[in-house]
């Protein structure tokens, strides 16, 4: 064997150590051989080889041709060195004592090349057993050199090839787990290798995306409960978090897009909140509205109790054109300096909520991507954009046919009259071509122009944007609960403004059989008037039971024609749609009896400000004529309606219903 090493390397002295030295270098390399578990006969040859070495460099004529030839080729060639012959009998000891010198990437690539046909040695023989060792020692100090300079791929590919070669051999379970372990190890920083690298090397690309899926699998997700760090080379929460933001700026938004929300899918629920986040960065970035109507659909699908969603919800509702229900999120929010921060904004409340909004995008929304500008978000830009504008008209003109669709089946309905289906379908089939051709641009737009709500802001920034900690995920308490006052509402479950009124769905799921006796069935009907306002700080089961049944109650006298005080129970859009019910059966002369009563009810969530209850709601009615003839009825039934009361000032009121729930 050609040994890559000269006698001054192998001995451990300088070329120019005097006899003295080296005689005393000889004695301590004798005295401490390896003591990794090489046989006797091994650590035999290594002590002849280094005295061989030492008898060379101590006689003056042999060193001086030796060092005639060293000068000889390093004129020749410069990056070469003087190989030492080896006789088979002492190859192992040659290449462990290589291996001492430094040379472990040579001594592992010689030993295993020892290790392979035709020179493999017999089995179960201590050459075989030498070398087997030596490959695993030589291979690990191989790959802790690969990575100072921060080679770690290289690094793990020294590794693995290790531990396929212990797997072959299969004799040192020991050496080869420690393998296993110094690759787990180097997992976070060959993903950071991999993917800090040029685009332009998609297989590294396309590797580091691979192993960062499999880590972030292999942990439980982006928040593990049990990472501890205890098991090798796992991180622990806060050490994944740096490292998790290190490696972010690497991945282009749609990467980040398909990583989260193929997490998201596989249980890891704190990825959900980065897929809205890429996904309304992606959207902003590319003028791509539905891309934030897909990240506010899925805002809405998330069950997190530490985020508040509602200004989040806001800032997508805004960027739509929502400027309605944008509103309505921005006035519940949970953080206390934030509602202080709107209350206190010089400009009106759209002109805040814009400016929150541009600083949510700078801060929490645009840093983070390979591929997407963070220096700015220019809302300008966004709102006079040609596939945006697009977009928002669309939206526009679908919420214009469903409001107009539904107020024509009310009309339709309380005139029972059926020339009037045909009239709703001409009157929605016009609005679609007066909205399709019109050129007065669009309302929303005229608010958002008229607005100057670029002002400089520095003191206020420090109170807008969501906290991002280590790798980006959002800490705040998700409670919708909270209402400002005089803009008190609800949050999720008066997000759809379009919900069916709650006689509607119990008339729907109510029909009586055919061959049963209707009149027979009825009850007499004598609602009562509302209660006393309920002003109680923890109101009792019987107190809330009590403003349900003094909503239905006051409902009822309503919509049989006598005068009731619904506000007392009510907050003012509720009573709205009932005044708006009423108007449409006066309009055509009948009047409604209804006969409703609370029968049970289970709070299923009480907070300081919010109340919801499940109630039992035993249901009947009757629709009459002017003259008392019944037009129809519903037989008494039994229904589940979620009902949410919330606290304005120091007065509770019911907020929402959700029947059939």
């Amino acid at each position: 064997m050609d040994l890559p090493i000269d006698h001054f390397r192998l001995l451990g002295v300088s070329p120019s150590a005097a006899p003295e030295a080296i005689l005393r270098r000889l004695e301590a390399r004798c005295d401490s051989p390896p003591d990794q578990g090489f046989t006797h006969e091994v650590l035999l040859q290594r002590a002849d080889l280094l005295r061989r070495s030492a008898d060379l460099l101590t006689d003056p004529a042999d060193r001086g041709e030796y060092e005639a030839a060293l000068l000889r080729l390093s004129e020749s060639h410069p990056n070469g060195t003087v190989g030492l012959d080896l006789p088979t009998s002492s190859e192992v000891a040659g290449l462990i004592l290589l291996w001492e010198a430094n040379g472990a990437l040579e001594a592992f690539q010689l030993a295993r090349q020892g290790l392979q046909p035709p020179q493999a040695p017999a089995l179960g023989s201590g050459r075989e057993a030498d070398l087997t060792l030596l490959a695993a020692l030589a291979c690990r100090d191989a790959a802790v050199e690969e990575q100072d300079q921060r080679r770690y791929e290289s690094a793990a590919q020294l590794l693995i090839d290790g531990i396929e070669l212990q797997q072959r051999m299969g004799k040192l379970p020991d050496q080869q787990r420690q393998l296993e372990d110094a690759v787990q190890g180097l997992t976070p920083f060959r993903i950071l290798d991999l993917l800090s690298r040029d685009l332009g090397d998609q297989d590294s690309h396309q590797r580091g995306l691979t192993l960062l899926d499999e880590l972030v699998v292999a942990r439980g997700g982006l928040e593990a409960a049990d990472a501890d760090g205890d098991q090798p080379g796992s991180l622990s929460q806060e050490d994944f978090e740096s490292f998790f933001h290190q490696i972010r700026r690497f991945l282009t938004v749609q990467e980040q897009i398909d990583l989260f929300s193929r997490w998201f899918q596989g249980g890891a629920a704190d990825a959900g909140f980065l897929t809205v986040l890429a996904l309304t960065a992606a959207g902003f970035s590319r003028r791509k509205p539905e891309f934030l109507e897909q990240a506010r659909d899925r805002l809405q699908t998330l069950a997190n109790a530490d985020l508040d969603p509602m200004p989040l919800l806001g800032c997508l509702d805004l960027l739509l054109g929502n400027v309605k229900d944008a509103d309505r999120h921005f006035a519940i929010l949970r953080d206390p300096d934030l509602q202080a921060w709107f209350l206190n904004h010089p400009g009106d409340r759209l002109a805040a909520q814009c400016e929150y909004c541009r600083a949510w995008l700078e801060r929490d929304v645009l840093p983070g991507y390979r591929d997407v500008d963070a220096s700015g978000a220019d809302l300008d830009a966004w709102f006079a954009d040609r596939d945006v504008q697009g977009f928002v008209d669309r939206l526009d003109r679908k919420a214009s046919r469903q409001i107009g669709a539904e107020e024509i089946s009310l009309t339709w309905a309380a005139a029972g009259d059926a020339s009037l289906a045909a009239s709703s379908e001409a009157a929605e089939s016009d609005q679609d071509v007066d909205s399709e051709d019109a050129d007065a641009t669009p309302l929303w737009q005229q608010r958002f122009w008229q607005q100057s709500w670029f002002r400089p802001a520095a003191a206020a920034l420090a109170l807008v944007g969501i906290t991002v900690a280590g790798v980006g995920l959002v800490r705040r308490n998700w409670d919708p609960a909270p209402l400002l006052p005089e803009t008190a509402s609800l949050s999720a479950e008066e997000q759809d403004d379009d919900r069916v009124d709650e006689k509607q769905e119990l008339d729907a799921a109510s029909s009586p059989a055919d061959d049963e006796p209707i009149a027979s069935l009825k009850p007499d009907l004598d609602p009562s008037a509302p209660a006393e306002p309920l002003l109680s700080d923890a109101p009792t089961e019987a107190e809330l039971q009590a403003l349900l049944q003094g909503w239905l109650d006051a409902k009822a006298l309503i919509l049989s024609g006598e005068p009731a005080d619904l506000s007392v129970v009510a907050r003012e859009p509720l009573v709205k749609r009932v005044e708006l019910e009423r108007a449409a059966d006066q309009a055509v002369g009948r009047s409604k009896s209804i006969d409703a009563s609370i029968t049970t009810i289970e709070v299923v969530d009480r907070k300081p400000l919010r109340i919801e209850l499940l109630a039992q709601v035993a249901y009947s009615d009757r629709l009459q004529a002017a003259d008392g003839t019944v037009i129809d009825e519903t037989a008494p039934t039994d229904f589940s309606v979620t009902y949410v009361l919330g606290r304005d000032g120091t007065q509770w009121r019911l907020h929402d219903y959700i029947p059939g729930s």
